[in-house]
């Protein structure tokens, strides 16, 4: 058994210009300053909320 929270890395792979700015706020509220630079975050049903709602904007991926 792990004490290990899991992490998980997130990617911005397209442009939050001209989707709603509650989109644009929920890719810094995930720390995504900038394309194509990753994230990593714990993976909490917090976070897993947030990444559906902008699915469509990053790439998600487990960090072993």
């Amino acid at each position: 058994m792990s004490d290990k929270p899991r992490m998980i890395k997130v990617t911005q792979k397209k442009s939050g210009i001209g989707y709603n700015v509650k989109q644009k706020q929920t890719l810094i509220g995930l720390g995504i300053k900038k394309m194509h630079r990753p994230s990593i975050l714990k993976d909490t049903p917090c976070i897993r909320g947030m990444i559906n709602k902008i699915s469509h904007l990053v790439e998600v991926e487990e960090v072993k």
